[in-house]
């Protein structure tokens, strides 16, 4: 039903405003993603205080994709089991099964605390997590109030929608579709194109071969958006000790 909700946009009509607010909200919370959910809380590739740690949890969840602490342990268990029996999103059980599936299946919707416990102590966390729901509430009557129904169904909804699928891809696409750089123990791919529409993170294989680092990109020519923002975050102080690629783990060279 949500995927429909953009075809309102005939009877609201679709003016410049609702545009530029629906590519907004779609890169200012893919890095809410990209970057905190991936990067911070399931991989802890930098280090941030503890109010930009809550501000960045309270971004991910507007973008409908649950709490952060529900991301980041199940995203942690699929780098435990990546593509064996127990990765629960695995493209070897199918694409769509491995892009939007199992979330929709309903049955991976708690919570495994013992696999995020170094974030779980934070009580402010526990709470978005367990009220992920507040956060697109309140960015989706922000974005009514601002500039009406069209605002709402366009912006809102709209941006949604698209960056759902583009986060989907790494999932699906970037485990069938690219480059393989190294022989991990996975099918991630290289994959230009999910790079391109998901902040960087389209770059799998070089990150399945080497979670540690804040850069996925570990080529100059390898657009990583992501990363960009984090040193650019960094140079103002709010993201601190940015973990690199050693030179070691760049070899072979492509």
């Amino acid at each position: 039903m949500l995927h429909l909700l953009p075809l309102l946009a005939i009877v609201t009509g679709v003016h410049l405003r609702d545009v530029l607010l629906l590519v907004a909200l779609y890169w200012v919370r893919l890095l809410c993603i990209t970057a905190g959910y991936h990067r911070y809380f399931a991989h802890r590739t930098y280090r941030l205080n503890r109010f930009w740690q809550l501000l960045l949890a309270f971004g991910g969840t507007t973008a409908v994709q649950r709490g952060p602490l529900w991301w980041a342990a199940h995203h942690r268990r699929h780098h435990q089991h990546s593509d064996d029996i127990d990765d629960i999103h695995s493209p070897r059980d199918g694409f769509w099964w491995s892009h939007i599936g199992w979330i929709l299946s309903g049955a991976y919707g708690e919570t495994d605390f013992d696999r995020i416990r170094d974030f779980a102590k934070y009580p402010e966390l526990r709470f978005l997590n367990r009220f992920d729901w507040i956060g697109p509430w309140a960015l989706g009557i922000g974005c009514f109030l601002w500039g009406g129904w069209s605002a709402l169904i366009v912006g809102f909804f709209g941006s949604t929608i698209l960056l759902a699928h583009a986060t989907f891809t790494v999932n699906s696409l970037a485990h069938r579709i690219g480059r393989r750089r190294y022989e991990t123990s996975d099918t991630s791919r290289n994959t230009w194109l999910v790079a391109l529409i998901a902040g960087g993170e389209g770059w799998h294989n070089n990150h399945h071969h080497y979670q540690s680092a804040a850069r996925q990109g570990f080529r100059w020519w390898e657009l990583d958006i992501t990363y960009y923002v984090l040193v650019v975050l960094s140079w103002v102080g709010i993201v601190h000790d940015l973990r690199p690629v050693p030179a070691r783990v760049r070899s072979p060279q492509p």
